[in-house]
């Protein structure tokens, strides 16, 4: 999730720190608009690049709109990337676990991991969310960033600035991080 006061997530933003002041040092505290417009962001990546972006501009998705507008984006860049001999694989959200959402998945894609049998919600364990993320964020002008439209012309900007050696340096490292994960038995890694 972008918003026109900066990225935004849930799940993974989060600031390691001593105390408040250390927090707000490192950009942990931020003044934020009340109801600051927004827009949702779908990527995908492996260790060949980023798949094209998509963007939601109401800053939410449900598994009809994600049928509709991101599965077909995927299985393009899968078959684009790799031809016929790639493996999908998703986090937990909703839109992604729906029955029709894994259904569709599994119908279309030559190898989909589903959500029974995917890793457990983890930041640690996805690409996007220990890394990319963060490099697109830091790859918006967001002194430029002013409204909407301005907010999605710099995340288009961004993603195209994203580096392929970082991705693939990133991908690379998803089996060490999946081996460290297991000798923490499950904890965030350090």
């Amino acid at each position: 999730m972008f918003d026109i006061d900066g990225i935004y997530s849930s799940q993974n933003g989060r600031i390691w720190a001593v105390n408040l002041l250390a927090a707000d040092t490192n950009g942990g505290i931020r003044q934020k608009r009340k109801f600051p417009q927004k827009v949702m962001v779908w990527l995908a990546v492996c260790f060949k690049g980023v798949s094209p972006l998509v963007i939601f501009e109401d800053g939410t998705v449900d598994h009809d709109q994600y049928i509709k507008e991101v599965l077909p984006v995927a299985l393009k860049f899968g078959h684009d990337t790799f031809g016929a001999d790639w493996t999908s694989q998703q986090d937990d959200a909703k839109s992604r676990i729906h029955a029709k959402s894994q259904e569709w998945c599994a119908k279309h894609f030559p190898c989909f991991i589903d959500k029974d049998h995917g890793p457990p919600s983890s930041p640690d364990l996805n690409p996007l969310d220990y890394c990319i993320w963060d490099k697109l964020a830091h790859q918006v002008n967001w002194d430029a960033v002013t409204s909407k439209t301005t907010l999605i012309n710099e995340v288009k900007r961004a993603v195209r600035k994203v580096s392929l050696n970082v991705v693939f340096e990133i991908c690379s490292s998803w089996t060490n991080r999946l081996y460290r994960l297991s000798q923490v038995k499950g904890s965030y890694l350090r």
